[in-house]
């Protein structure tokens, strides 16, 4: 059976990280921050248990505000103050007026813009980011009610997701003023959103297509992500991108964990589970696959790669059998005829 990546228990151990900047030499502590933007002071005292405080940043529209309001509700939860509790989830996520939100086709490219190709790469990783806060928190809060059966340590684990995706949009957008953009100067998609809305009454189905599809497709673009802004010479962002991709693994991995652990409640065969709730959810599986990334944090290859599904695999095998008895038939002739 599929085991998640090794570092999955130092990950649940660590202590929530105030390393929210990004230094010269990398993840900092920042000089101020203790009250935040003012959205977010004002909440964050309020909420008395973990499901009420991630409902508070699902309602707070300002991005910096929601990300350290994550920050304080993290912290409050590490520190034993707070319950898991119970609270509703809205339908959508509080957004601030920018950025303008299209469809997907009608995202400009970075040339019509008249944008810098790292500015704009970086501005769609920090909304993937905020998304990120928002989908984390989205999964603490609907799945409150089931807190009997999940138990504690479910909640802690995609609040300490929310948490971690909240200093990467802080490092995104830090680089972004560096460069003289904020979030919010770029039209962007709710596609990932979309995605969540689709899992919103299934726990089982929560797992398999956020973290085990969506936050997988971030081990996948990492990378290349990180070539190109070399390429465009722009190390500070490629290092900040390749942090971001390492930091992605765990939460891969805990999806994982978790979707194993409900498989189990449910009496159902992972992989078959998986593919099921993939083909019922209409979420498409796009490569090329980082494989060793993806192995790392313990999913099997034939859950997500056409190529090794098992009816693909069997078809596969009986076209071998089916030419090797053609070869030994030929080889055969060609000894008769001899």
């Amino acid at each position: 059976s599929p085991l998640p990546w090794p570092g999955l228990h130092t990950w649940r151990r660590a202590p929530p990280s105030d390393l929210r900047s990004w230094g010269p030499n990398g993840p900092c502590a920042p000089n101020t921050d203790k009250a935040g933007p003012p959205e977010a002071a004002a909440g964050v005292g309020h909420g008395s248990s973990l499901a009420e405080m991630g409902a508070l940043v699902l309602s707070t529209a300002d991005p910096l505000a929601k990300a350290h309001l994550t920050h304080a509700a993290f912290s409050r939860w590490a520190a034993g103050g707070l319950p898991v509790g119970l609270a509703r989830a809205p339908d959508h996520p509080a957004r601030p007026e920018k950025p303008l939100a299209v469809t997907q086709k009608e995202v400009p490219t970075h040339k019509a813009m008249g944008v810098p190709l790292n500015a704009y790469m970086l501005h769609n990783l920090a909304h993937v980011e905020l998304n990120a806060i928002d989908l984390a928190w989205d999964t603490v809060v609907r799945f409150s009610p089931l807190r009997d059966t999940l138990g504690d340590g479910f909640f802690a684990d995609f609040a300490r997701v929310a948490d971690d995706e909240s200093r990467h949009f802080r490092w995104y957008s830090q680089r972004l003023a560096e460069l003289g953009f904020r979030y919010g100067d770029m039209p962007v998609h709710n596609l990932l959103w979309r995605e969540c809305a689709k899992s919103a009454s299934d726990v089982s189905a929560r797992m398999a297509v956020i973290p085990l599809v969506q936050e997988a497709r971030g081990l996948d673009a990492g990378p290349r992500l990180v070539q190109k802004l070399i390429g465009f010479a722009d190390h500070r962002s490629a290092d900040i991108v390749a942090k971001v991709a390492e930091e992605e693994l765990a939460h891969v991995s805990v999806g994982l964990y978790w979707f194993l652990k409900v498989c189990e409640m449910m009496g159902r065969v992972p992989g078959a589970a998986f593919r099921d709730l993939i083909k019922e959810h209409d979420v498409v599986m796009r490569g090329p696959f980082n494989y060793q990334s993806r192995d790392e944090a313990g999913i099997p290859r034939e859950w997500y790669d056409e190529a090794l599904k098992p009816e693909v695999a069997s078809n596969l095998s009986e076209v071998h059998d089916r030419l090797a008895c053609v070869v030994e038939m030929e080889k055969e002739n060609a000894s008769l005829n001899g």
